[in-house]
């Protein structure tokens, strides 16, 4: 997603540089034309603004807190831009100490996968005070075809949990669906397109099944790991608000179980794949 994000803000005439722990990333990144740096410290003192898209909030609690991170530096003013799936509650304490420094946070955690990084269609979920939000904004603009300003700082990253914790759920109930229709003599091609035309379509109907489940093609670019993750944080975020999910409980144990079938690496959508009535069995 980054790789993608930077290519495109290159497209659009900004300057790019970037900082990856891995360096096959980092090849990759300056073969699209990034400037690589050695380390975080030469990233913060070279950029007013810092674009972060990395796997889990302890990650961004890294980058961002403490001695080594952009928190413990004595430098000018930053904006920090994190489209990492990141938790809410960090988000805000980081927000607390970078402001204090005089540093701006916003959130823009994103939806697309890597084709609407590399396109520049990503939809933008983004929280954060009005006037951070549109200092920001030509970045947010150039990553995004869709960005939905959500509240202040810690609301995007609220948002996205739900959006995916829908997501995951949505993959099971369709699945369910499939196997229904096609037990009552109903081919999945007939299903599918009926629903797309009724009330019970989603974006699991109308995307994920035509373009990555029905041909076989599993290569969203979105793995079983990432979304087991996001499912995780959906579920300690409803159990830290004290919320009651049945239903998406249900399906955060069936994403769970399915760690012992489907490796972290696999595409996220050969969860349909799975029968959670044979603890996680191919159906």
């Amino acid at each position: 997603m980054g790789l993608g994000m930077a290519r495109t803000l290159l497209r659009d005439g900004f300057s790019v540089i970037g900082f990856d722990v891995s360096m096959e990333c980092q090849a990759k990144a300056a073969a699209s034309g990034v400037t690589i740096v050695a380390g975080l410290s030469e990233l913060f003192e070279a950029c007013p603004t810092i674009i972060l898209s990395l796997p889990t909030a302890n990650h961004v609690r890294k980058v961002l807190g403490g001695d080594e991170g952009l928190g413990g530096r004595d430098i000018d003013p930053r904006l920090v831009i994190d489209t990492t799936t990141s938790e809410p509650d960090v988000t805000r304490e980081l927000d607390a100490v970078l402001r204090m420094q005089g540093h701006i946070l916003i959130d823009a955690p994103v939806s697309g996968g890597p084709a609407g990084a590399n396109s520049g269609n990503l939809t933008m979920m983004v929280g954060g005070g009005d006037a951070d939000v549109a200092r920001a904004m030509p970045v947010l603009n150039s990553l995004g075809g869709k960005i939905t300003h959500v509240g202040p700082v810690g609301a995007g990253h609220a948002v996205k949990i739900v959006n995916n914790m829908l997501v995951a759920s949505h993959l099971l109930t369709m699945s369910e669906a499939v196997r229904l229709g096609n037990a009552a003599g109903v081919t999945t091609e007939n299903l599918i397109a009926a629903l797309n035309a009724g009330s019970g379509r989603s974006a699991i109907s109308e995307v994920n099944y035509p373009k990555w489940v029905m041909n076989g093609a599993f290569d969203s670019g979105f793995t079983m790991g990432l979304m087991r993750k996001d499912v995780r944080l959906a579920m300690a975020l409803a159990k830290d608000k004290k919320v009651a999910m049945p239903v998406s409980e249900l399906a955060g144990q069936i994403w769970a179980a399915s760690e012992g079938l489907l490796s972290d690496n696999a595409d996220f959508n050969r969860i349909t794949e799975c029968d959670p009535t044979h603890k996680g069995a191919k159906s």
